[in-house]
């Protein structure tokens, strides 16, 4: 429901470019609501104009596969809660049918949805907000514990706007990175190529492009 992978990529490249700064969609900057979801609700988001957000993503748009995961994305979401809503009138006692087909809409979608949303979103808001600095970006981008743990990894986000290109976010043993060892078993199977990790360097802790 967040939209499309075009949407993401570019609003994500734009994000990096003027990180809490004028032209940022989503900084903090403009206030901690704004950037948690007043951005998506009120602002100029366009998750569904694909073609004017392709000149920040002309890599994606050039792929027919994430072209039709961008304009039909909800469809998946949609089916899936078909099922659910079959699969709990199913189960549900005779009479109750209705109810359990929507308690397990509500608790198969709607709840899962809504949890995934603002686990999301506080890697816009709380992580420019609250946490640690290991590295002097020149954002305010910092670490969180606790976004990490809702998010798979998200949450280490100075580390990820000091290497950017790092599909690792989590740059030590005790930073938990699940996300990143999805992208690993990926690559292992070939679906995933040229996969980059930053080595991390305590003796020098630069962010990439900082000389």
């Amino acid at each position: 429901i967040e939209g499309g992978p075009i949407f993401w990529v570019a609003t994500h490249r734009v994000h990096h470019q003027n990180s809490d700064d004028e032209g940022d969609p989503h900084t903090p900057h403009d206030g901690a609501w704004w950037a948690h979801v007043g951005w998506l609700v009120s602002g100029r988001a366009l998750p569904s104009e694909t073609a004017l957000l392709g000149r920040y993503a002309p890599d994606l748009t050039r792929d027919k596969g994430h072209v039709w995961l961008s304009k039909y994305h909800w469809v998946p979401l949609t089916i899936a809660g078909f099922i659910q809503m079959a699969l709990g009138a199913a189960i549900a006692p005779a009479g109750h049918r209705l109810i359990g087909a929507l308690g397990m809409l509500l608790w198969g979608t709607f709840l899962r949805v809504v949890v995934g949303l603002h686990s999301t979103w506080l890697v816009n808001s709380a992580t420019h907000m609250f946490g640690s600095r290991r590295f002097e970006t020149r954002d305010d981008s910092r670490n969180s514990w606790w976004v990490a743990l809702l998010t798979g990894g998200e949450g280490w986000h100075n580390n990820h706007h000091a290497h950017p290109v790092s599909a690792r976010h989590g740059l030590t043993w005790y930073e938990f990175d699940i996300n990143y060892y999805g992208i690993w078993l990926l690559s292992k199977i070939g679906l995933a190529q040229k996969v980059q990790v930053a080595r991390f360097d305590k003796n020098d802790p630069k962010p990439a492009g900082v000389l």
